[in-house]
């Protein structure tokens, strides 16, 4: 990701950690869902912990001078402090998903993504996954599809990856668990990617049919040039010279714009050029009228029928 990605991504996770669930059901279910190891690098999601009644082992680390690059985060009251950063932490209430409101659900999911989840927006792409155990990764994606928000989930390296690679449905779970005014931000991205991704698909398209055209063009103007010097372009019906003529004065013509100016149906001009350029190739054969294809001439040559 490019740093304007990645700044984005900080962005949702920190508007996200900034969320205060006003109902108490909702703060222990969110603080459910950032799990009781919680370990972070993120000074919103350590902030949040601190919200929702979580202590932290900063106090005791920039006591021996380190610096806290990681953070964890132990359920409130704090035990005694221990000698070890971490040590003491005890788990928070179970998570009841099968009777929880769907607000509760929803503050939990955000914990978890804070926690466990990934966020990736670069190269167009939008990538969200979480990175749980094992045994949680069919739970939780049971329970996401359960909210109309199907994912899939595989092994990896002895851990459980619950995976979305749809934009759609990661702007849909984001919007649920509370993204606001930088999910807009994400959101514009990826219209403005569809958009030029579009518009260039158009461009090369129209590109590729105006050089198939310019191609054909000038074949046709070649073989008329090579008929009307040989003499063989007078010989042909009238409609093939009034064909061969219009695309001479108009080369850059297309097909359609040729049978409108002459009032006649797009594949008569078509078929016209085509027998042009085959009577160019040395072919009379081919460019022969139908009735007269394969009529012998000539000393030995069948009668002709009355």
């Amino acid at each position: 990701m490019s740093q304007a990605d990645r700044d984005l991504v900080a962005a949702i996770r920190a508007e996200l950690a900034s969320v205060d669930p006003g109902r108490p059901c909702d703060r222990l279910a969110e603080s459910a869902g950032l799990g009781a190891d919680l370990v972070t690098r993120e000074a919103a999601v350590a902030r949040l912990a601190v919200r929702l009644g979580r202590g932290t082992d900063a106090g005791l680390m920039l006591a021996r001078r380190r610096r806290p690059k990681h953070l964890h985060t132990r359920q409130a009251p704090d035990p005694p402090p221990s000698r070890e950063a971490g040590a003491g932490l005890t788990p928070p209430p179970p998570f009841e998903w099968e009777t929880a409101a769907d607000h509760c659900r929803l503050a939990w999911l955000r914990g978890r993504f804070l926690a466990r989840g990934s966020l990736s927006v670069g190269n167009g792409r939008t990538h969200l996954e979480f990175v749980v155990g094992p045994a949680e990764a069919p739970v939780l994606a049971d329970r996401l599809a359960e909210l109309e928000m199907p994912v899939a989930w595989r092994l990896r390296r002895g851990r459980g990856v619950v995976v979305w690679k749809s934009a759609e449905t990661v702007g849909l779970f984001l919007r649920r668990i509370g993204g606001g005014a930088a999910l807009l931000e994400l959101e514009a991205r990826q219209v403005s990617r569809a958009l030029r991704g579009d518009l260039n698909r158009v461009i090369n398209a129209e590109s590729a049919n105006l050089q198939r055209s310019v191609e054909a063009a000038s074949r046709q103007l070649q073989a008329i040039g090579r008929l009307e010097a040989t003499g063989l372009l007078s010989a042909q019906p009238y409609r093939v010279r009034l064909i061969a003529a219009a695309r001479r004065e108009t080369p850059e013509a297309t097909l359609a714009e040729l049978a409108e100016r002459l009032d006649l149906h797009r594949s008569a001009v078509q078929r016209s050029l085509d027998r042009l350029e085959r009577l160019a190739l040395h072919d009379p054969e081919a460019a022969a009228p139908a009735g007269r294809r394969g009529r012998q001439t000539g000393p030995g040559a069948p009668p002709a029928l009355a």
